[in-house]
């Protein structure tokens, strides 16, 4: 049998996306996700305690030319997973079961920045706290991610 991915494949990805090397093995084989890159996040810290990213806001707008609440919602989920997921460890995944958002400003150009915080860290449930910011430091939408962990 022989496997769907080559060792290594993603690594231009993963560099790409900020992904540090000495989590290169973990993501090798799968890499950061299509949506991941066609959103432009770009990871800045990694830890299951604080995941922080940023996204562009330009090529993630709606149809009003601001950014679309549905990207600020993409970025909170790959943070909190991203988060979640190194809580779990080797042998165990995070499946989202829960996610939801507030949006408090609008953006129309710039870098939003992601900044995940734990909230829980248990040995089956994991929840996220994600503050997404402008340029500025200003809230532009909050969110909280709920992760199932289990045994693959």
């Amino acid at each position: 049998m022989m496997d769907n991915f080559t060792p290594g494949q993603f690594a231009d990805e993963l560099m790409a996306a900020g992904i540090p090397e000495e989590m290169h093995e973990w993501l090798g084989g799968y890499g950061v996700g299509a949506l991941v890159v066609k959103m432009g996040i770009h990871f800045l810290e990694m830890s299951p305690e604080r995941t922080v990213a940023t996204m562009p806001v330009e090529g993630n707008t709606q149809v009003a030319g601001i950014l679309h609440g549905g990207a600020h919602v993409v970025l909170a989920e790959t943070l909190g997973s991203f988060a979640a997921g190194m809580h779990a460890g080797p042998g165990r995944q995070a499946l989202g079961i829960e996610v939801g958002a507030t949006h408090h400003r609008a953006i129309a150009a710039g870098t939003v920045t992601g900044t995940c915080t734990a909230i829980h860290l248990g040995r089956t449930l994991t929840t996220h706290e994600i503050v997404m910011t402008d340029e500025k430091g200003r809230r532009l939408s909050t969110a909280r991610i709920t992760n199932l962990i289990r045994d693959i």
